[in-house]
C-alpha cells in the first residue's frame, strides 16, 4: 500500500523499495527519511531497519554525525581528545513536501532543523529503474543548501580525530548475514583494502546478492568511500574525509550515487557493466 507518507518504488510493477517520511524516532537516532526495505527484483531485502548492533542505521538516506556541531547520524558523538560521547546534540530531518511523485521515483524537499532553528535546506531526488531481469537501479541525489547567515561547515569523526571513521553523508545499511559480504572495486577487494579509497565503483556481494555503488559526478567521485564488512555491512560516501567541508551562506552541496541492486553474485565485469548502463541511461 502507497500512503502520503511512505510512497513505494516500483521497477517493471514489483515493489522494489518504501520511503518512510516522517519516522517516529527518538530524538538521539537523529529522525531522518530513510529508504526501508529495499530489495532485489527477487524480493531479497537488502537493507537494515535499527538493526541491534546500531539502532541509529536507517536503511538508505543521508545520515551526517557533525553540521555544525548537530549531529544528523544518530547515536554518540565523536568528541576530540574524549571519544563517543552522549551529547543532547541531535538535529532532524524533516520532510516538508513532495514536487513530483511517480512509481518511478520522487524528489522530496526536507528542512535540516537543530536547537530549533533549519540549518540546511535538501532537495532529494530518487529514482528506480530497471536494468536487466536481475538486477535494477536505484538513482540517489541530494542538494543541501546553507538557509543561515553565517558559514556552516560539515564534519565527520574523523576530522574531529578518530582515523578512519570519515562517515557522513549518503549511506547505505545492508542486510547483516551470517558470513560478511565481499567488498571490491574494479583494482581491489576487500574491507582494509577498498575502505578509504576513491574508486569510480564499489562492489558489496553477499550470500544471494550484489550492491555496486557508484559515484555519478565528478564531485562525488572525488569523496572517498567509507566500507564495513566485517563489523557490520555498511557503505557510505565521505562528505568529509580528511577536512571539514564547507558550506557558505546560500551555496549548495550536490552529490549523486547510483546503486546498482542485483540478485546473485556479480564480478568486477558485470559491475562495472551494469555501472555504466545505470549511469549512462
Amino acid at each position: 500500500m502507497t500512503t502520503n507518507d511512505s510512497p513505494v518504488l516500483r521497477v517493471a510493477g514489483r515493489p522494489v523499495g518504501r520511503c518512510v517520511t516522517r519516522p517516529e524516532l527518538p530524538a538521539r537516532l537523529s529522525p531522518r527519511p530513510y529508504l526501508h526495505p529495499v530489495t532485489t527484483l527477487a524480493g531479497t531485502a537488502v537493507t537494515e531497519l535499527s538493526p541491534a548492533d546500531h539502532t541509529h542505521h536507517l536503511g538508505v538516506g543521508v545520515a551526517v554525525p557533525d553540521v555544525e556541531g548537530h549531529n544528523f547520524w544518530g547515536g554518540r558523538t565523536f568528541v576530540r581528545d574524549q571519544g563517543p560521547t552522549e551529547l543532547d546534540n541531535h538535529g532532524a530531518q524533516r520532510h516538508t513536501s513532495f514536487q513530483l511523485r511517480e512509481p518511478g521515483g520522487f524528489v522530496e524537499e526536507l528542512r535540516w532543523m537543530a536547537s530549533g532553528a533549519e540549518l540546511l535546506r535538501e532537495r532529494r531526488t530518487v529514482a528506480a529503474t530497471e536494468l536487466t531481469d536481475t538486477a535494477w537501479a536505484l538513482d540517489f541525489t541530494f542538494s543541501l543548501t546553507n538557509v543561515t547567515p553565517g558559514l556552516l561547515s560539515i564534519g565527520s569523526p574523523a576530522t574531529n580525530g578518530r582515523p578512519g571513521a570519515a562517515y557522513g553523508g549518503f549511506f547505505w545499511r545492508a542486510r547483516k548475514e551470517q558470513l560478511a559480504p565481499h567488498v571490491f572495486t574494479v583494482d581491489r577487494e576487500g574491507e582494509t583494502e577498498v575502505h578509504g579509497t576513491r574508486a569510480d565503483w564499489l562492489a558489496l556481494a553477499g550470500s544471494t546478492w550484489t550492491l555496486v555503488f557508484a559515484g555519478a559526478t565528478d564531485a562525488t567521485r572525488q569523496d572517498p568511500w567509507f566500507v564495513r564488512a566485517a563489523e557490520y555491512p555498511g557503505v557510505g560516501s565521505s562528505l568529509a574525509h580528511e577536512a571539514r567541508l564547507p558550506v557558505p551562506p546560500g551555496e549548495t552541496v550536490v552529490r549523486r550515487v547510483v546503486t546498482v541492486v542485483a540478485d546473485g553474485g556479480l564480478g568486477p565485469d558485470e559491475a562495472a557493466a551494469l555501472v555504466r548502463k545505470a549511469v549512462n541511461q
